[in-house]
């Protein structure tokens, strides 16, 4: 079963930085795409970000030009770096991966940002 590791999530003040980290238990190459999603109290889980194995990314465009998706190949992690955090900003964010048919989903971490 492949499992997500994500870290990250915290309390952050409007205007401030987070970065979320997943590290899946296999390579990220075995998987056609990446990405972080989030879902908001009373709201449907929506996608913020994701990247494919070929590299392409595409954004919410609620996010675009803050947030940004990335991979470290060698430490087999995808980040995803959130800039001038808003109070809209604020869900649980889950890391997603992709593979035929398939999709797995990490457990979840808090981001909070306050104004």
């Amino acid at each position: 079963q492949v499992q997500l590791v994500e870290s990250g999530g915290g309390l952050v003040q409007a205007g401030g930085s987070l970065r979320l980290s997943c590290a899946p238990s296999e390579t990220i190459f075995s998987f056609n795409s990446m990405g972080w999603y989030r879902q908001a109290p009373g709201e449907e889980r929506e996608l913020v970000a994701r990247i494919t194995s070929g590299g392409i990314t595409n954004y919410a465009d609620s996010v675009k030009g803050r947030f940004t998706i990335s991979r470290d190949n060698a430490k087999n992690t995808v980040y995803l770096q959130m800039n001038s955090l808003k109070s809209e900003d604020t869900a649980i964010y889950y890391c997603n991966a992709g593979r035929g048919y398939s999709a797995y989903w990490g457990q979840g971490t808090q981001v909070t940002v306050s104004s």
